[in-house]
């Protein structure tokens, strides 16, 4: 008997000895990247600059495991009509520092405040987030309308999304929860990218970019938390002080997407009626590197400068 219970005991820690024994982020990817680091209050944050001085702000919020690679062909397009674009990675993800605590609207809404501060972005700033980020944008947005000139949401969680049966277990189990995340998560991340293969992509190497994360030391745990925090977050309020304070809203859906469903756009219009709809016929949820064209002539119809030019 003393034996079964120590093999069942050896099984139990083996995820967490696991983690504990992966690698944090190399000081050769951070110097190998073409950005910066900000040194923030819980962490340091990997953040990149595109496009012309001087030109009107967009800063751009990634989702939960995607990195903010996952932005570039939309930045280059906005560089391209003379915004300057900032990119970012969350905690947890890219190459930003792996911070522990819970991951609420709190917590990346304070990042995102100390970043903007730290690197001494101008007012009426055009943000835009994707899938996680879209729960993250309106949170900011309701707590700093007079910074922005425009929202634009992608695939936005925080509507009614559905990341499937296993992260719903995971985020309500507690410890055994922690365990499912490090064995049943990571092996069904790993099979949701790998399908992802086959789609054409507009940036090479993405799929591997987010697969390589999970041997990060602490990717996991972010993703836990983020699942615990701010994805587990009402935001109707939210939304509902953005469509009071008349801030411009653009949200961008796949028809077909599975992670985001269309559902949740009549959810955003009974929230803020006002908010304008793009959907993309045929595109699932990887909008921003399987249909970028598509999402930049969307910000190109509806986007309007802070100068009041056109996009």
């Amino acid at each position: 008997m003393n034996w079964l219970l120590a093999i069942l005991a050896g099984l139990a820690a083996a995820p967490f000895i696991r983690e504990a024994l992966r690698c944090p982020v190399s000081d050769a990817r951070k110097a190998a990247a073409p950005g910066g680091f900000a040194t923030l209050s819980r962490g340091t944050t990997y953040y990149r600059w595109r496009g012309p001085e001087g030109g009107p702000v967009a800063v751009c919020v990634h989702g939960l495991t995607t990195p903010s690679l996952v932005w570039d062909r939309i930045a280059d397009a906005l560089v391209d009509q003379g915004y300057r674009v900032l990119t970012y990675d969350l905690y947890g993800r890219g190459l930003s520092d792996r911070v522990r605590g819970a991951q609420d609207s709190d917590f990346f809404v304070r990042q995102l405040e100390e970043l903007l501060t730290e690197l001494g972005a101008p007012p009426k700033i055009t943000l835009l987030g994707y899938s996680m980020g879209g729960a993250i944008v309106p949170a900011f947005a309701a707590r700093h309308i007079d910074m922005l000139h425009q929202i634009v949401l992608i695939a936005p969680a925080g509507l009614g999304h559905d990341l499937g049966p296993a992260s719903r277990l995971i985020a309500n189990l507690g410890l055994f929860g922690n365990w499912l995340m490090l064995t049943v998560y990571a092996r069904s991340m790993r099979r949701a990218c790998n399908a992802e293969r086959s789609l054409p992509s507009s940036i090479p190497g993405i799929t591997d970019v987010q697969v390589d994360q999970i041997n990060d030391r602490g990717f996991l745990p972010a993703i836990l938390r983020s699942l615990r925090g701010i994805l587990d977050e009402p935001l109707g309020d939210e939304h509902r002080a953005i469509a009071d304070a008349g801030l411009p809203v653009l949200a961008i859906w796949g028809e077909t997407d599975d992670v985001i469903p269309l559902a949740c756009k009549e959810t955003l219009s009974e929230l803020n009626p006002n908010a304008v709809n793009v959907v993309i016929d045929g595109a699932g949820h990887t909008l921003p590197y399987t249909d970028d064209p598509t999402v930049v002539a969307a910000l190109h119809t509806h986007l309007v400068r802070p100068d009041g030019l056109r996009v």
